[in-house]
Protein backbone atom coordinates (compact mmCIF):
# COMPACT_ATOMS: atom_id res chain seq x y z
CA UNK A 1 0.00 0.00 0.00
CA UNK A 2 1.36 3.45 -0.88
CA UNK A 3 0.26 6.98 -1.63
CA UNK A 4 0.56 6.55 -5.41
CA UNK A 5 -1.75 3.53 -5.41
CA UNK A 6 -4.36 5.38 -3.38
CA UNK A 7 -4.22 8.32 -5.77
CA UNK A 8 -4.70 5.98 -8.73
CA UNK A 9 -7.69 4.43 -6.93
CA UNK A 10 -9.17 7.93 -6.66
CA UNK A 11 -8.51 8.51 -10.38
CA UNK A 12 -10.36 5.25 -11.12
CA UNK A 13 -13.30 6.47 -9.03
CA UNK A 14 -13.35 9.78 -10.92
CA UNK A 15 -13.14 7.88 -14.23
CA UNK A 16 -16.22 5.85 -13.27
CA UNK A 17 -17.93 9.06 -12.13
CA UNK A 18 -17.50 10.37 -15.67
CA UNK A 19 -18.83 7.13 -17.14
CA UNK A 20 -21.90 6.95 -14.91
CA UNK A 21 -22.85 10.59 -15.58
CA UNK A 22 -22.49 9.98 -19.31
CA UNK A 23 -24.74 6.93 -19.10
CA UNK A 24 -27.28 8.74 -16.93
CA UNK A 25 -27.69 11.85 -19.06
CA UNK A 26 -26.43 11.26 -22.62
CA UNK A 27 -29.47 9.22 -23.65
CA UNK A 28 -31.86 11.83 -22.23
CA UNK A 29 -29.95 14.74 -23.77
CA UNK A 30 -29.78 12.79 -27.03
CA UNK A 31 -33.55 12.25 -26.90
CA UNK A 32 -34.13 15.99 -26.54
CA UNK A 33 -31.84 16.85 -29.47
CA UNK A 34 -32.13 13.89 -31.87
CA UNK A 35 -34.02 14.31 -35.14
CA UNK A 36 -35.90 11.07 -34.39
CA UNK A 37 -36.31 9.26 -31.07
CA UNK A 38 -34.53 6.02 -32.05
CA UNK A 39 -31.27 7.98 -32.34
CA UNK A 40 -31.39 8.94 -28.65
CA UNK A 41 -28.55 6.67 -27.51
CA UNK A 42 -26.17 7.54 -30.37
CA UNK A 43 -24.19 9.80 -27.97
CA UNK A 44 -23.79 6.78 -25.66
CA UNK A 45 -22.70 4.69 -28.62
CA UNK A 46 -20.23 7.42 -29.65
CA UNK A 47 -18.43 7.12 -26.31
CA UNK A 48 -17.96 3.37 -26.80
CA UNK A 49 -16.92 3.63 -30.45
CA UNK A 50 -14.49 6.42 -29.56
CA UNK A 51 -12.89 4.15 -26.97
CA UNK A 52 -12.49 1.36 -29.51
CA UNK A 53 -10.99 3.67 -32.14
CA UNK A 54 -8.59 5.20 -29.61
CA UNK A 55 -7.09 1.95 -28.31
CA UNK A 56 -4.18 1.93 -30.77
CA UNK A 57 -3.51 5.67 -30.30
CA UNK A 58 -3.41 5.26 -26.52
CA UNK A 59 -1.04 2.29 -26.82
CA UNK A 60 1.36 4.37 -28.92
CA UNK A 61 1.16 7.26 -26.46
CA UNK A 62 1.90 4.94 -23.54
CA UNK A 63 4.91 3.48 -25.34
CA UNK A 64 6.27 6.88 -26.34
CA UNK A 65 5.59 9.06 -23.28
CA UNK A 66 4.96 6.60 -20.44
CA UNK A 67 2.02 6.17 -18.11
CA UNK A 68 1.70 9.57 -16.48
CA UNK A 69 1.96 11.77 -19.56
CA UNK A 70 -0.39 9.53 -21.53
CA UNK A 71 -2.95 9.53 -18.71
CA UNK A 72 -2.72 13.31 -18.41
CA UNK A 73 -3.35 13.66 -22.15
CA UNK A 74 -6.43 11.47 -21.73
CA UNK A 75 -7.68 13.69 -18.91
CA UNK A 76 -7.08 16.80 -21.02
CA UNK A 77 -9.27 15.20 -23.70
CA UNK A 78 -11.92 14.51 -21.03
CA UNK A 79 -11.87 18.18 -20.05
CA UNK A 80 -12.16 19.37 -23.64
CA UNK A 81 -14.85 16.88 -24.64
CA UNK A 82 -17.03 17.85 -21.65
CA UNK A 83 -16.69 21.47 -22.73
CA UNK A 84 -17.69 20.45 -26.24
CA UNK A 85 -20.81 18.76 -24.79
CA UNK A 86 -21.70 22.07 -23.10
CA UNK A 87 -21.34 23.84 -26.44
CA UNK A 88 -23.44 21.21 -28.25
CA UNK A 89 -26.25 21.55 -25.71
CA UNK A 90 -26.11 25.36 -25.84
CA UNK A 91 -26.31 25.30 -29.65
CA UNK A 92 -28.89 22.46 -29.66
CA UNK A 93 -26.67 20.48 -32.04
CA UNK A 94 -27.23 16.73 -31.81
CA UNK A 95 -24.37 15.73 -34.12
CA UNK A 96 -21.92 17.96 -32.26
CA UNK A 97 -22.91 16.11 -29.07
CA UNK A 98 -22.19 12.79 -30.81
CA UNK A 99 -18.78 14.09 -31.92
CA UNK A 100 -18.02 15.26 -28.40
CA UNK A 101 -18.75 11.83 -26.91
CA UNK A 102 -16.75 10.17 -29.70
CA UNK A 103 -13.74 12.31 -28.73
CA UNK A 104 -14.36 11.50 -25.05
CA UNK A 105 -13.77 7.86 -25.95
CA UNK A 106 -10.04 8.61 -25.94
CA UNK A 107 -10.31 9.23 -22.20
CA UNK A 108 -12.21 5.95 -21.84
CA UNK A 109 -9.42 4.04 -23.59
CA UNK A 110 -6.93 5.60 -21.15
CA UNK A 111 -9.04 4.88 -18.09
CA UNK A 112 -9.31 1.21 -19.02
CA UNK A 113 -5.54 0.94 -18.43
CA UNK A 114 -5.62 2.19 -14.83
CA UNK A 115 -6.02 -1.36 -13.49
CA UNK A 116 -2.90 -2.52 -15.35
CA UNK A 117 -0.91 0.46 -14.11
CA UNK A 118 -1.91 -0.45 -10.54
CA UNK A 119 0.26 -3.57 -10.64
CA UNK A 120 3.29 -1.39 -11.40
CA UNK A 121 2.77 0.71 -8.27
CA UNK A 122 2.88 -2.19 -5.81
CA UNK A 123 5.37 -4.78 -4.62
CA UNK A 124 5.17 -8.10 -6.57
CA UNK A 125 3.42 -9.89 -3.68
CA UNK A 126 0.72 -7.20 -3.59
CA UNK A 127 0.03 -6.79 -7.31
CA UNK A 128 -3.22 -8.80 -7.49
CA UNK A 129 -4.62 -6.94 -4.49
CA UNK A 130 -3.48 -3.65 -6.00
CA UNK A 131 -5.45 -4.33 -9.17
CA UNK A 132 -8.53 -5.28 -7.11
CA UNK A 133 -8.19 -2.16 -4.99
CA UNK A 134 -8.05 0.14 -7.99
CA UNK A 135 -11.04 -1.59 -9.60
CA UNK A 136 -12.94 -1.25 -6.33
CA UNK A 137 -12.37 2.49 -6.67
CA UNK A 138 -15.30 2.29 -9.07
CA UNK A 139 -17.51 2.41 -5.97
CA UNK A 140 -16.63 6.11 -5.77
CA UNK A 141 -18.21 6.55 -9.18
CA UNK A 142 -21.19 4.45 -8.11
CA UNK A 143 -22.02 6.99 -5.40
CA UNK A 144 -20.67 10.20 -6.90
CA UNK A 145 -21.85 9.75 -10.51
CA UNK A 146 -25.63 9.48 -10.05
CA UNK A 147 -25.67 12.15 -7.33
CA UNK A 148 -23.54 14.50 -9.42
CA UNK A 149 -25.96 14.09 -12.32
CA UNK A 150 -28.98 14.56 -10.03
CA UNK A 151 -27.82 17.72 -8.25
CA UNK A 152 -26.26 19.51 -11.24
CA UNK A 153 -28.85 18.89 -13.97
CA UNK A 154 -30.89 21.97 -12.99
CA UNK A 155 -28.02 24.36 -12.25
CA UNK A 156 -28.52 26.11 -15.58
CA UNK A 157 -31.54 27.04 -17.68
CA UNK A 158 -30.79 24.17 -20.06
CA UNK A 159 -31.29 20.81 -18.32
CA UNK A 160 -28.09 18.78 -17.83
CA UNK A 161 -25.70 21.51 -18.97
CA UNK A 162 -24.59 21.85 -15.34
CA UNK A 163 -23.73 18.14 -15.30
CA UNK A 164 -21.34 18.56 -18.23
CA UNK A 165 -19.75 21.57 -16.51
CA UNK A 166 -19.33 19.45 -13.37
CA UNK A 167 -17.55 16.79 -15.43
CA UNK A 168 -15.01 19.44 -16.44
CA UNK A 169 -14.34 19.91 -12.72
CA UNK A 170 -14.03 16.14 -12.26
CA UNK A 171 -11.41 16.03 -15.04
CA UNK A 172 -9.43 18.86 -13.43
CA UNK A 173 -9.50 17.11 -10.04
CA UNK A 174 -8.32 13.87 -11.62
CA UNK A 175 -5.51 15.73 -13.43
CA UNK A 176 -4.33 17.08 -10.07
CA UNK A 177 -4.26 13.57 -8.57
CA UNK A 178 -2.55 12.06 -11.61
CA UNK A 179 0.17 14.72 -11.57
CA UNK A 180 1.19 13.51 -8.09
CA UNK A 181 1.62 9.86 -9.10
CA UNK A 182 5.07 8.58 -10.02
CA UNK A 183 4.94 5.52 -12.26
CA UNK A 184 7.97 3.29 -12.83
CA UNK A 185 9.33 3.24 -16.36
CA UNK A 186 8.26 -0.10 -17.85
CA UNK A 187 9.46 0.54 -21.39
CA UNK A 188 12.04 -1.98 -22.73
CA UNK A 189 15.63 -1.05 -21.97
CA UNK A 190 17.80 -0.07 -24.96
CA UNK A 191 19.55 -3.11 -26.36
CA UNK A 192 17.28 -5.62 -24.58
CA UNK A 193 16.93 -9.02 -26.25
CA UNK A 194 13.46 -9.22 -27.84
CA UNK A 195 11.14 -12.06 -26.87
CA UNK A 196 9.73 -14.33 -29.58
CA UNK A 197 6.37 -13.36 -31.09
CA UNK A 198 4.55 -16.52 -29.97
CA UNK A 199 1.70 -18.18 -31.85
CA UNK A 200 -0.33 -16.49 -34.60
CA UNK A 201 -3.51 -14.76 -33.40
CA UNK A 202 -5.68 -17.13 -35.43
CA UNK A 203 -4.28 -20.13 -33.58
CA UNK A 204 -4.83 -18.46 -30.21
CA UNK A 205 -8.42 -17.55 -31.08
CA UNK A 206 -9.31 -21.09 -32.18
CA UNK A 207 -8.82 -22.48 -28.67
CA UNK A 208 -12.11 -23.36 -26.91
CA UNK A 209 -10.97 -21.53 -23.78
CA UNK A 210 -10.34 -18.33 -25.76
CA UNK A 211 -13.62 -18.60 -27.66
CA UNK A 212 -15.67 -18.92 -24.47
CA UNK A 213 -13.68 -16.23 -22.63
CA UNK A 214 -14.12 -13.70 -25.47
CA UNK A 215 -17.78 -14.64 -26.02
CA UNK A 216 -18.65 -14.39 -22.32
CA UNK A 217 -16.85 -11.07 -21.89
CA UNK A 218 -18.51 -9.56 -24.98
CA UNK A 219 -22.04 -10.86 -24.39
CA UNK A 220 -21.88 -10.23 -20.63
CA UNK A 221 -20.90 -6.62 -21.31
CA UNK A 222 -23.45 -6.45 -24.14
CA UNK A 223 -26.43 -7.51 -22.02
CA UNK A 224 -25.38 -5.17 -19.23
CA UNK A 225 -24.95 -2.24 -21.63
CA UNK A 226 -28.18 -2.99 -23.53
CA UNK A 227 -30.32 -2.76 -20.40
CA UNK A 228 -28.32 -0.13 -18.52
CA UNK A 229 -28.21 2.41 -21.37
CA UNK A 230 -31.96 2.07 -21.91
CA UNK A 231 -32.94 2.34 -18.23
CA UNK A 232 -33.11 6.18 -17.93
CA UNK A 233 -35.24 6.33 -21.09
CA UNK A 234 -37.50 3.48 -19.98
CA UNK A 235 -38.01 5.00 -16.54
CA UNK A 236 -38.92 8.35 -18.08
CA UNK A 237 -41.50 6.66 -20.32
CA UNK A 238 -42.90 4.86 -17.25
CA UNK A 239 -43.40 8.18 -15.45
CA UNK A 240 -40.48 7.93 -13.03
CA UNK A 241 -38.31 10.99 -12.41
CA UNK A 242 -34.63 11.49 -13.08
CA UNK A 243 -33.84 11.27 -9.35
CA UNK A 244 -35.30 7.75 -9.41
CA UNK A 245 -33.17 6.85 -12.44
CA UNK A 246 -30.05 8.19 -10.67
CA UNK A 247 -30.82 5.99 -7.64
CA UNK A 248 -31.25 2.91 -9.84
CA UNK A 249 -27.97 3.57 -11.66
CA UNK A 250 -26.20 4.11 -8.33
CA UNK A 251 -27.19 0.66 -7.08
CA UNK A 252 -26.43 -0.86 -10.48
CA UNK A 253 -22.85 0.38 -10.40
CA UNK A 254 -22.49 -0.71 -6.76
CA UNK A 255 -23.54 -4.16 -7.94
CA UNK A 256 -20.90 -4.00 -10.67
CA UNK A 257 -17.94 -3.19 -8.42
CA UNK A 258 -18.68 -4.12 -4.80
CA UNK A 259 -18.38 -7.88 -5.49
CA UNK A 260 -14.80 -7.24 -6.61
CA UNK A 261 -13.72 -7.64 -3.00
CA UNK A 262 -14.68 -11.33 -3.01
CA UNK A 263 -15.22 -12.52 -6.62
CA UNK A 264 -11.60 -13.68 -6.88
CA UNK A 265 -11.98 -15.76 -3.72
CA UNK A 266 -15.15 -17.38 -5.09
CA UNK A 267 -13.39 -18.27 -8.35
CA UNK A 268 -10.51 -19.82 -6.44
CA UNK A 269 -12.85 -21.89 -4.26
CA UNK A 270 -15.60 -22.96 -6.67
CA UNK A 271 -13.97 -22.67 -10.10
CA UNK A 272 -14.23 -20.06 -12.81
CA UNK A 273 -17.00 -21.75 -14.83
CA UNK A 274 -19.20 -22.15 -11.73
CA UNK A 275 -18.92 -18.46 -10.86
CA UNK A 276 -19.62 -17.48 -14.48
CA UNK A 277 -22.65 -19.78 -14.43
CA UNK A 278 -23.96 -17.90 -11.40
CA UNK A 279 -23.43 -14.68 -13.38
CA UNK A 280 -25.69 -16.07 -16.13
CA UNK A 281 -28.35 -17.00 -13.55
CA UNK A 282 -28.21 -13.47 -12.10
CA UNK A 283 -28.81 -12.07 -15.60
CA UNK A 284 -31.84 -14.34 -15.94
CA UNK A 285 -33.09 -13.12 -12.55
CA UNK A 286 -32.63 -9.52 -13.72
CA UNK A 287 -34.85 -10.13 -16.76
CA UNK A 288 -37.50 -11.91 -14.66
CA UNK A 289 -37.68 -9.00 -12.20
CA UNK A 290 -37.71 -6.42 -15.03
CA UNK A 291 -40.61 -8.23 -16.74
CA UNK A 292 -42.59 -8.38 -13.50
CA UNK A 293 -43.44 -4.66 -13.55
CA UNK A 294 -42.21 -1.10 -13.97
CA UNK A 295 -42.26 0.25 -10.43
CA UNK A 296 -39.16 1.84 -8.94
CA UNK A 297 -38.25 -1.17 -6.79
CA UNK A 298 -38.41 -3.48 -9.82
CA UNK A 299 -36.04 -1.30 -11.83
CA UNK A 300 -33.71 -1.05 -8.82
CA UNK A 301 -33.57 -4.78 -8.04
CA UNK A 302 -33.26 -5.76 -11.72
CA UNK A 303 -30.35 -3.38 -12.36
CA UNK A 304 -28.58 -4.39 -9.15
CA UNK A 305 -28.78 -8.07 -10.16
CA UNK A 306 -27.55 -7.09 -13.63
CA UNK A 307 -24.51 -5.38 -12.09
CA UNK A 308 -23.53 -8.37 -9.93
CA UNK A 309 -24.07 -10.74 -12.87
CA UNK A 310 -21.78 -8.59 -15.02
CA UNK A 311 -19.09 -8.68 -12.32
CA UNK A 312 -19.15 -12.48 -12.11
CA UNK A 313 -19.10 -12.90 -15.89
CA UNK A 314 -16.47 -10.26 -16.64
CA UNK A 315 -14.12 -11.20 -13.81
CA UNK A 316 -14.55 -14.86 -14.70
CA UNK A 317 -13.94 -14.34 -18.41
CA UNK A 318 -10.81 -12.31 -17.65
CA UNK A 319 -9.51 -15.11 -15.43
CA UNK A 320 -10.42 -17.72 -18.04
CA UNK A 321 -8.63 -15.80 -20.78
CA UNK A 322 -5.34 -16.06 -18.86
CA UNK A 323 -5.30 -19.76 -19.73
CA UNK A 324 -5.44 -19.03 -23.47
CA UNK A 325 -2.23 -17.11 -24.12
CA UNK A 326 1.42 -16.92 -23.13
CA UNK A 327 3.08 -13.75 -21.77
CA UNK A 328 4.57 -12.87 -25.16
CA UNK A 329 1.11 -13.20 -26.77
CA UNK A 330 -0.83 -11.10 -24.28
CA UNK A 331 -0.97 -7.83 -26.27
CA UNK A 332 -2.69 -9.21 -29.34
CA UNK A 333 -4.81 -11.69 -27.38
CA UNK A 334 -6.10 -8.99 -25.02
CA UNK A 335 -6.63 -6.62 -27.95
CA UNK A 336 -8.76 -9.26 -29.70
CA UNK A 337 -10.91 -9.73 -26.58
CA UNK A 338 -11.26 -5.96 -26.10
CA UNK A 339 -12.24 -5.57 -29.75
CA UNK A 340 -15.05 -8.10 -29.23
CA UNK A 341 -16.19 -6.26 -26.10
CA UNK A 342 -16.08 -2.77 -27.64
CA UNK A 343 -17.81 -3.97 -30.81
CA UNK A 344 -20.64 -5.58 -28.84
CA UNK A 345 -20.99 -2.51 -26.64
CA UNK A 346 -21.21 -0.25 -29.69
CA UNK A 347 -24.02 -2.35 -31.18
CA UNK A 348 -25.95 -2.59 -27.90
CA UNK A 349 -25.54 1.13 -27.16
CA UNK A 350 -27.32 1.92 -30.41
CA UNK A 351 -29.81 -0.95 -30.16
CA UNK A 352 -30.87 -0.04 -26.61
CA UNK A 353 -32.22 3.35 -27.65
CA UNK A 354 -33.76 2.07 -30.87
CA UNK A 355 -35.50 -0.86 -29.17
CA UNK A 356 -36.75 0.88 -26.03
CA UNK A 357 -38.21 3.81 -28.00
CA UNK A 358 -39.83 1.66 -30.71
CA UNK A 359 -40.58 -1.71 -29.05
CA UNK A 360 -40.65 -0.80 -25.36
CA UNK A 361 -38.95 -1.98 -22.16
CA UNK A 362 -40.65 -5.39 -22.16
CA UNK A 363 -39.47 -6.47 -25.60
CA UNK A 364 -36.00 -5.09 -24.88
CA UNK A 365 -35.75 -7.48 -21.92
CA UNK A 366 -37.08 -10.41 -23.93
CA UNK A 367 -34.47 -9.64 -26.59
CA UNK A 368 -31.67 -9.76 -24.02
CA UNK A 369 -32.46 -13.41 -23.28
CA UNK A 370 -30.85 -14.51 -26.57
CA UNK A 371 -27.26 -13.50 -25.64
CA UNK A 372 -27.85 -14.86 -22.11
CA UNK A 373 -28.81 -18.27 -23.52
CA UNK A 374 -25.83 -18.24 -25.92
CA UNK A 375 -23.48 -17.52 -23.00
CA UNK A 376 -24.99 -20.35 -20.95
CA UNK A 377 -24.60 -22.79 -23.86
CA UNK A 378 -20.98 -21.73 -24.38
CA UNK A 379 -20.13 -22.31 -20.72
CA UNK A 380 -21.81 -25.72 -20.80
CA UNK A 381 -19.93 -26.66 -23.96
CA UNK A 382 -16.58 -25.71 -22.42
CA UNK A 383 -17.36 -27.66 -19.24
CA UNK A 384 -18.09 -30.78 -21.34
CA UNK A 385 -15.01 -30.22 -23.50
CA UNK A 386 -12.81 -30.10 -20.40
CA UNK A 387 -14.22 -33.42 -19.19
CA UNK A 388 -13.48 -35.25 -22.44
CA UNK A 389 -11.07 -38.17 -22.14
CA UNK A 390 -7.53 -37.18 -23.03
CA UNK A 391 -5.79 -39.48 -25.49
CA UNK A 392 -2.52 -40.97 -24.22
CA UNK A 393 0.61 -39.32 -25.56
Amino acid sequence: MNRHLLLLTLCQGLFLTNNVVFIAINGLVGLSLAPVSWMATLPVMGYVVGGALSTALVARAQARWGRQRSFLIGLAVALGSAGLCVLALAMRQFWLLCCATLVAGYYSANGQLYRFAAAELAAPAFREKAVSLVLAGGLIGAIAGPNLAKYTRTLTELPFMGAYVALMGVALLSMGCMALIRFPDTRPAPGAVPVGPGRPLGEIMRQPVFVVAALSAALGYGVMNLLMAATPLAMQVCGLGFDDAALVLEWHVIGMFAPGFFTGHLIKRFGVLSVMGVGVLLNVACVVVALSGVDLHQFLVALFLLGVGWNFLFTGSTTLALEAYRPEEKDRAQAAINFCVFGTMAVTSFASGALVTTQGWTWLNWGSTLPIVITALALGWLALWRRRPVAPA
